[in-house]
């Protein structure tokens, strides 16, 4: 990453500071770092996205969470839902800007009362010119089962469908913890594995899992998440055996994991 560091210190302070005061009280901040690569088939699907390696900082908190209304306007200058006098409603609008000047990439995961995670994507950046050689790319693992797939993000939740169609698994998808409910009541044969995000309204999805668990008790459980694994965690999911999928991924990714969670 090759950043002037008065930018990223500029970004790190306006979100730890959003992240301190959605926090009433007593309340935990985490910053994360990784590598990751997106490759052209996840660039294609999803607008903005370049191919390429980048370097990910998540900034992530535990604090009253956001609605998809507010969400929808966080990037906006002079936003704000604070009180007045307490916020200029430009931290988030300078973040957004010192991102894509850079040639980043931002999202952000946050559900009422749930917390709130920033993922910064920054393209990765080395003094060392590596010759380039081509890989064979590794052709996905696909399947036939029946996999029921919750999301509450209809984009995420039609893009998610795709893959898994094209992958050759049959899908039920379904928005919402009680419409997943009401498909698997009446769904006649059998359902194999359970895809659910894990923060959603109504229920979260371990208790989705739990309650769908009685009526196909052979069922599978697959779990993902924006936030980040180390936030979901104090979620309850993330125990020993649990199989968890990190928000955003590669199609790749998707069929290694389902077939991992399926024991094959």
């Amino acid at each position: 990453m090759k950043m002037n560091h008065s930018q990223l210190d500029q970004i790190l302070a306006n979100l730890c500071v959003n992240a301190r005061d959605a926090i009433a009280g007593v309340g935990k901040v985490t910053i994360e770092t990784a590598n990751t690569v997106f490759d052209a088939e996840y660039c294609a699907r999803h607008a903005g996205f370049v191919p390429g390696d980048y370097v990910l900082l998540a900034v992530s908190d535990n604090g009253c969470g956001m609605d998809a209304e507010t969400l929808s306007r966080i990037f906006e200058p002079f936003f704000t839902t604070k009180e007045v006098g307490q916020g200029t409603g430009l931290g988030l609008a300078s973040v957004y800007g010192a991102v894509t000047q850079n040639n980043g990439l931002i999202n952000t995961y946050s559900e009422p009362g749930q917390g709130t995670t920033f993922k910064i994507y920054l393209p990765r950046h080395t003094d060392i010119v590596v010759q380039a050689t081509a890989e064979p790319q590794q052709a996905a693992a696909r399947g036939s089962e029946t996999v029921l797939l919750v999301e509450d993000e209809p984009m995420m939740l039609e893009l998610t469908m795709s893959m898994l169609e094209q992958l050759g698994y049959t899908v039920l998808a379904a928005r919402t913890p009680g419409e997943a409910m009401r498909l698997a009541r009446e769904h006649s044969g059998s359902i194999d594995l359970l895809i659910t995000d894990v923060v959603m309204p109504e229920m979260n999805g371990r208790d989705l899992a739990g309650n769908l668990l009685a009526l196909y008790p052979g069922m599978k459980c697959l779990f993902m998440s924006g936030y980040t694994a180390n936030v979901i965690a104090h979620h309850g999911v993330l125990e020993e055996g649990v199989h968890f999928l990190e928000k955003p991924f590669l199609m790749t990714d998707l069929a290694a994991n389902i077939r991992k969670a399926l024991g094959q």
